[in-house]
């Protein structure tokens, strides 16, 4: 299934999601900061990390079983 995905629609939607919002600071920093930090307790913010990082991670899976 994640090999019929091009990465020419992938790796936009990784980048895309990796860097949103663009301002302030990108929601995937901020949660791995706090993860680092050990302050990554509400519901929510696990949620944003999961929502943000899944498209990089999909990106990384097909690479690795490519």
């Amino acid at each position: 299934m994640l090999q019929s995905i091009p990465y020419s629609v992938l790796l936009p939607l990784a980048v895309l999601m990796a860097l949103a919002p663009f301002h302030p600071k990108p929601h995937l920093v901020e949660k791995v900061q706090m993860l680092l930090q050990g302050e990554l307790r509400r519901p929510l913010d696990i949620f944003d990390l999961v929502l943000h990082a899944t498209p990089l991670a999909l990106v990384v899976v097909k690479w690795l079983t490519s």
